[in-house]
């Protein structure tokens, strides 16, 4: 961090900004103070021309609104025609583009040579701009930017072949995770995915890279950079190098969740209070938040309504709980029986398999360990186990020793 800033009055401004990480980056940038308004477009105006901030951050959807209120535009932000980064200094206002530093970033980051390859780009507001500005100078020989009502399968079709695609949209940004502006089926010859979204970590979009194993970048680098380069506008003073990459490291792990899975019974409950209490993050418990939310535990679901209504009622759960960052979750020992349940896990989180001798698993109220072997359930859901998991513990009686393992294997990542 570097001091000495910390009579500055700095922000960001956006229309929602509850996912934000900017607080937290710079935070680890300067001490300067950095809070975030969110305004409605009317306040706009008012807030670039008189707010008593020395410099702020501008995110969606003002990045091209804020352009006339400005007395002096910096070359690249001229040319791409979107503002992220204003300063008030000699009685005047600049606006910066240090996106353009952000996306190239990111594609240095992927390790993908895109001279010469053809580019898609869904969004065609600041962000979307910017990144066909990048890709351009980069020597990308076709680039198709297709807005919302633009995006229609006709439209795609059009373009199956192209190799780069780029998210610049919120489509899929939280709290509306799990939406996707398209699906990746449709472009067989894709190399990379860019979705400058980074709240969720893994949008769906993303998921979906993953498991098609073409590589991809969240947005989470791009924010940094950017805001690396910020400072240096904000300060007139330059980051300190590797500062990039060691902050992106710091707020992944900070930002992503523990998740526990595994038979019932088999401790996730204790261990994940364990490494709650170890790393000083919230613990939620899916079966709590089931009984918060429901009226009923699992287990008097299960006995009154049946299991299938059981399981429709836990995704609910499931899909709000994986939305948040940075908490410890313990989940029912049949989440893994629902595949939708493994993309709001794993959009924020690193998900631990607890495996436990049999003989050693609690079976007291639980309505369908009373129904079913342990031997016989543990066969029924050992591959749904595996398959969420990215991590297996096995585990012995000592719960201390099992969340001190969980946590080593998480900060080794």
């Amino acid at each position: 961090m570097k001091l000495g800033y910390n009579r500055m009055k700095c922000g960001l401004i956006g229309e929602h900004l509850t996912h934000s990480f900017s607080k937290i980056i710079h935070a680890e940038l300067a001490d300067y103070s950095y809070e975030l308004f969110e305004l409605p477009p009317e306040s706009v105006e008012d807030f670039v021309k008189n707010s008593d901030l020395d410099a702020f951050n501008v995110t969606i959807p003002y990045k091209k609104d804020v352009i006339p209120f400005i007395d002096v535009l910096s070359p690249e932000a001229k040319a791409i025609g979107s503002v992220n980064t204003i300063v008030r200094k000699d009685g005047k206002i600049y606006g910066y583009n240090t996106d353009y530093f952000g996306f190239s970033h990111m594609i240095d980051l992927s390790g993908i040579d895109v001279k010469g390859k053809k580019a898609i780009i869904f969004g065609t507001r600041g962000t979307a701009v910017t990144a066909n500005a990048v890709l351009h100078d980069r020597g990308v020989s076709n680039i198709v930017m297709l807005g919302c009502r633009d995006n229609t399968h006709e439209n795609r079709q059009k373009y199956s072949d192209f190799e780069i695609i780029v998210n610049a949209t919120p489509v899929g940004m939280y709290p509306k995770n799990g939406a996707s502006p398209i699906c990746l089926s449709e472009f067989p010859n894709c190399i990379c995915v860019y979705d400058v979204i980074y709240n969720p970590s893994l949008t769906s979009l993303l998921i979906e890279a993953e498991e098609k194993k073409i590589p991809y970048v969240n947005g989470l680098p791009m924010l940094v950079a950017q805001a690396a380069k910020a400072f240096e506008y904000f300060t007139e003073d330059t980051y300190e190098a590797g500062c990039i990459e060691k902050i992106t490291d710091k707020i992944s792990k900070d930002t992503l969740n523990i998740i526990l899975v595994g038979m019932p019974g088999s401790g996730k409950t204790t261990v994940g209070s364990l490494i709650s209490k170890m790393l000083g993050r919230e613990f939620i418990d899916t079966d709590v938040e089931f009984e918060k939310s429901n009226g009923l535990s699992p287990a008097e679901c299960i006995n009154t309504m049946g299991e299938k209504k059981f399981r429709e009622l836990e995704c609910d759960i499931i899909r709000n709980v994986g939305k948040r960052s940075g908490i410890v979750i313990a989940t029912g020992g049949g989440v893994v029986t629902q595949a939708c349940n493994y993309a709001p896990l794993h959009q924020n989180g690193k998900i631990f398999f607890i495996e436990r001798d049999l003989k050693n698993l609690s079976r007291d109220g639980r309505p369908l360990s009373m129904k079913i072997s342990a031997e016989d359930m543990y066969l029924s859901r050992i591959n749904s186990y595996r398959r969420f998991a990215d991590f297996v513990i096995y585990s012995n009686e000592n719960p201390d020793d099992t969340a001190k393992n969980i946590i080593f294997e998480f900060k080794k990542m």
